[in-house]
């Protein structure tokens, strides 16, 4: 009865925000009806369970019956969040989100075990070794993927256009992600290639436009955004800045409209208006589509690939008093042009398919997009 008490006062404190009377009713009943639950599955259920365990996975439920970017971070899962922020972190090197109760990936990190075993954005896993990810939370699925590095795992997944699933054998290392790699086509295009945005990203890339400005007579730039799940607001805004000289970059909107931001470039386009190509895949999400759809709505860029994720949702993360946390979405991303990015994404100037190892161009283009072609074939 005591843990029935403390469930129907956490309950009510995390519920009962400007309420009218009628409402508080409701919902008095609703937290009894909970509290009626949770009595019949600890004395009526096959299996002795673990209470502390059930709050969890019900603080989860709520948050990710809002979407799947919002979830509950027991203390051990927020001390690792934190860990591997720090960029270099045990693991398999995806981004992934819950969507129909699996695991789905939003994007594979380059250069990782995942990327090379041939995991792909927008695969969803099913089964994680022999436990099925069906009835499964994002933080547990996440949980049964971790281990110690150099263990393996067997991760099986479902594709588009694939019938049967795949099975993954994956060795878990120690990720190191660096954001930012630069090289020097033929012909003086210069390719940037960033695979997330954090912390050093925007300076990192504005030391090598510099740089390349200064050495080399740079005829037009490649951005490459391809698998790219995203990272911090603050480097997207300022690496759309980079190839700006003025407008609205990206707005904001949350419930409270004083709160609703909005934010524009600087006068100055470190490139000096060269031609820029803007590489995306389905594996472009958040950040990412900032950038790609500023660049587009500007006419700034040729945006070129696939449709990106579609991940425009601002989630923020809320310590909270048990030393765990709440990742929960508090705005909404909106282009220059006002359209949302959430769940439609970014549609590329020229669409490109990729088929087997290949990628093929599915309309006309010009000869500047052959060094991008080229590119993505390797």
């Amino acid at each position: 009865m005591k843990n029935y008490f403390i469930i129907f006062f956490f309950l009510k404190s995390l519920l009962f925000t400007n309420y009218s009377f009628s409402s508080e009713n409701d919902i008095y009943k609703k937290i009894d009806l909970f509290g009626e639950v949770l009595e019949k599955i600890n004395k009526e259920y096959v299996d002795e369970i673990d209470q502390s365990q059930s709050m969890d996975s019900a603080i989860n439920g709520l948050l990710q019956s809002l979407d799947p970017y919002s979830a509950y971070m027991s203390p051990k899962i927020f001390n690792e969040m934190q860990t591997e922020t720090s960029g270099e972190f045990g693991g398999l090197g995806i981004e992934v989100s819950m969507e129909s109760g699996v695991v789905k990936v939003i994007s594979p990190i380059d250069d990782t075990p995942a990327s090379r075993a041939g995991i792909k954005a927008g695969d969803y896993i099913v089964k994680i070794k022999d436990t099925q990810v069906q009835g499964k939370t994002l933080s547990e699925a996440v949980d049964l993927m971790r281990g110690p590095v150099g263990s393996s795992i067997e991760l099986t997944v479902r594709r588009r256009g694939v019938k049967k699933a795949l099975t993954f054998n994956i060795i878990r290392e120690v990720i190191e992600i660096q954001s930012v790699k630069t090289d020097l086509l033929e012909d003086n295009i210069g390719y940037i290639r960033l695979t997330s945005f954090n912390e050093n990203s925007g300076e990192q890339i504005e030391d090598k436009i510099k740089d390349l400005e200064k050495k080399q007579n740079i005829k037009a730039y490649i951005l490459d955004l391809r698998n790219n799940p995203g990272g911090l607001l603050s480097q997207a805004i300022r690496i759309s800045d980079f190839f700006l000289d003025n407008g609205e970059i990206v707005s904001t909107k949350s419930r409270k409209a004083s709160e609703n931001r909005k934010w524009f470039a600087k006068k100055g386009d470190l490139t000096n208006g060269k031609t820029l190509l803007v590489l995306i895949n389905y594996g472009s999400a958040s950040a990412s589509e900032i950038v790609a759809g500023a660049l587009k709505d500007h006419k700034r860029a040729i945006i070129l690939g696939e449709n990106s994720y579609g991940k425009g949702s601002v989630q923020s993360i809320i310590p909270l008093k048990n030393e765990g946390a709440i990742r929960l979405t508090v705005a909404k991303y909106y282009l220059p042009s006002g359209k949302s990015i959430s769940e439609v994404g970014v549609s590329p100037d020229i669409e490109v398919n990729e088929e087997g190892d290949e990628f093929r161009i599915k309309s006309e283009t010009d000869n500047q997009l052959n060094y991008a072609i080229k590119l993505l074939n390797g």
